[in-house]
């Protein structure tokens, strides 16, 4: 038989034989038992297969096919379907595989740096939140923490049942969103989770938008610079000595009854960084491409307020970079403005924080479907991390309820500046109060407001509203005022709101140049 098989080889014909296993039907994590499909539009299934392999996708009363390409990909797509009871989805080809349990309903996607990424367990209330997480028609999708220097096809994830057991680990914004959409909306909701704290917009973004965008080169530029400087054979030799100080100085402490020092850690490869540009698109974005969502909801802007003013370009990129590859048109986006944090300040200052803010807020101008949530009032002075979440997700629910199902009697945000007048010593401001009059925090003495003429000078003014949405504004120091600031700053302390307390948004009624204008390498 040896003698056989070794001819058979020799004469070629064992090529004839099979050479490998079969290629099993695949579908990427996103599919799986317990998920949610987007109702009212298309919904594309995609996964692997043997090329030339027919697979057959079955949900409900539809029954559609595609057959893999060379690569072994396929995709189809099903006709829009509605809520209704839960049913059964079937991928079949060599081999089979049954989702169960799969709802149809609202899908979102909930992204951004640590304040996204912040659990139930680590807000307000977690015990109580968790007690309380019986949700049956509530799904979870935690996307791993995952950088790539190249594009991913798959994350390790499961969808989950919102339940008190599972729910604390998940995104506390995520969360609260997507229980009160499920509880207004009264249809199943899914929440795809996918965030990674102290990350930079870039990293989100895809590499042809980075690449393609002339103006965020400087970026790429200083990523190619610090990759080209990093010599893995010296990071290791460098380790090694600092581990050997390390242990030399340990044992002394440990001799001497003090604090141990801390343990030196290998210098990764800046390739590989959570905050390269587009390595988070490849691993944690790529792979949800193109699952059927309904729109995505954003917390982040920390890591790149040193260049604010570059992100009023980065982040409607970043949004048109998502768009453009899902190819669902422009999906709704809506941001969190950056909370009230750090150092009061007793006189008006430039604020970084501040011009991203204002940059968050020119997003929402730039390009469609664009919204943001003020939450300058829910913010802590030496926590970069507020807790309260819940407040953060109802403000975001807000502008999805009133802007995405139809539901406008709900006032969507808080008011907006929109026009300057001068009368005399007086600044006369404007605003779009969004829903109800202008009013101050239980009605006290208005604040935040800073005043300045020609010289750039700005001052604290007296600010009083005049009619349902009006503020004048005034100060001995300001004879003839030309530009008015409010809650300009790290830590703001304005108290205007609409009469539902939703906070008036920050504005600045000039265009002079901030302290960020020049900022454009990380």
């Amino acid at each position: 038989m040896r003698g056989r098989l070794a001819r058979l080889i020799g004469c070629g014909l064992i090529l004839a034989m099979p050479l490998s296993a079969r290629a099993d039907v695949k579908l990427p994590a996103v599919f799986g038992s317990h998920m949610v499909l987007q109702r009212d539009c298309d919904v594309p299934v995609w996964g692997w297969a043997s090329p030339g392999e027919q697979v057959t996708v079955k949900f409900r009363d539809q029954s559609v096919s595609a057959t893999a390409d060379a690569d072994g990909k396929w995709s189809t797509k099903l006709a829009p379907v509605q809520t209704g009871e839960p049913a059964t989805l079937t991928v079949s080809g060599k081999n089979s595989i049954t989702l169960d349990d799969v709802l149809v309903g609202e899908v979102w996607i909930c992204s951004g740096q640590s304040n996204m990424q912040w659990s139930v367990a680590a807000g307000i209330d977690p015990d109580l939140e968790a007690a309380a997480a019986n949700h049956p028609q509530l799904r979870l999708f935690q996307v791993p923490l995952v950088s790539k220097a190249e594009i991913q096809q798959d994350v390790d994830a499961a969808w989950r049942i919102c339940a008190p057991d599972n729910v604390s680990g998940f995104s506390a914004v995520g969360y609260y969103y997507g229980r009160q959409l499920q509880q207004v909306l009264g249809c199943p909701v899914g929440m795809i989770q996918t965030a990674w704290g102290g990350t930079r917009a870039e990293a989100w973004t895809s590499p042809d938008a980075m690449a393609n965008t002339a103006e965020l080169q400087p970026i790429l530029e200083s990523w190619t610079e610090q990759c080209s400087k990093y010599d893995p054979e010296q990071a290791q030799q460098q380790y090694e000595a600092a581990i050997e100080k390390w242990q030399a100085a340990s044992e002394k402490a440990k001799a001497e009854g003090k604090p141990q020092p801390r343990r030196p850690s290998l210098q990764s490869d800046p390739r590989l960084s959570q905050h390269h540009p587009s390595n988070l698109y490849n691993a944690m974005v790529a792979p949800l491409v193109p699952y059927a969502i309904k729109g995505a909801i954003w917390y982040q802007g920390e890591s790149n307020a040193s260049r604010a003013y570059q992100y009023r370009l980065l982040m409607p990129t970043m949004i048109q970079s998502w768009r453009d590859s899902w190819g669902q048109g422009d999906f709704p986006f809506y941001q969190v403005q950056l909370a009230n944090f750090m150092e009061i300040k007793d006189t008006p200052q430039e604020s970084a924080w501040a011009e991203l803010r204002e940059a968050q807020m020119i997003a929402t101008t730039a390009i469609p479907e664009v919204g943001a949530a003020c939450i300058t009032d829910l913010g802590a002075a030496k926590d970069i991390h507020p807790k309260d979440k819940q407040n953060v997700a109802k403000r975001l629910a807000r502008l999805a309820l009133h802007h995405d199902y139809g539901m406008t009697q709900l006032v969507p945000q808080g008011p907006t500046y929109t026009s300057l007048t001068v009368e005399g010593n007086k600044a006369i401001l404007e605003f779009d109060t969004h829903g109800g009059d202008l009013t101050s925090w239980y009605r006290e003495p208005l604040s935040g407001f800073a005043i300045a003429g020609e010289d750039k000078q700005f001052h604290w003014g007296t600010a009083t509203i005049v009619g349902r949405n009006k503020v004048a504004v005034e100060c001995d120091q300001v004879e003839a005022p030309v530009a008015v600031r409010y809650n300009w700053a790290d830590n703001p302390q304005g108290n205007l709101y609409n009469s539902l307390y939703l906070p008036a948004y920050p504005f600045r009624t000039d265009d002079w140049k901030g302290v960020t204008a020049d900022n454009v390498r990380p």
